[in-house]
């Protein structure tokens, strides 16, 4: 039988990327004060913030932070998986919108922007997918 696992973290990366994509373009629409550029940088994101975030989930899936063999309580957890994935997702971020906006000083700003909103999409992204049982065994949920 194979590994669920992949099945959920496949179904998590579709999801926020999606809630991801359209807080960027929204943020780099704003910032540039050009929608076709915060279509650009939210669009080039899909591919490379997809990838980045299964890889981010895989890690994290294996990751276990506990002194007596338990995971890490959930809110912690996610409290640290969120700091992990903004520090990959702003660096990520102000690249592309640099590359593409061609000014670092956009690109800086849709970053420092991105910090905030995206923590907080990312931990309710968390906390309700840590609700979910999909592509996992039956658990109890605290």
């Amino acid at each position: 039988m194979a590994d669920v696992s992949y099945k959920r973290h496949i179904a998590k990366t579709i999801t926020w990327r999606l809630v991801g994509t359209l807080d960027t373009i929204l943020l780099s629409w704003l910032i540039t004060g050009n929608p076709l550029t915060g279509l650009k940088i939210g669009f080039a994101e899909v591919t490379t913030k997809s990838i980045l975030y299964y890889l981010h989930e895989r890690v994290w899936f294996k990751i276990n932070l506990s002194k007596d063999g338990r995971r890490l309580e959930s809110k912690k957890r996610h409290i640290a998986k969120t700091i992990t994935w903004r520090m990959i997702g702003t660096i990520d971020t102000m690249t592309l919108a640099w590359i593409i906006s061609g000014n670092p000083m956009a690109g800086l700003k849709i970053g420092l922007a991105e910090v905030l909103t995206k923590m907080t999409l990312y931990y309710f992204h968390e906390r309700i997918w840590y609700r979910i049982n999909f592509g996992l065994p039956n658990r109890e949920v605290d």
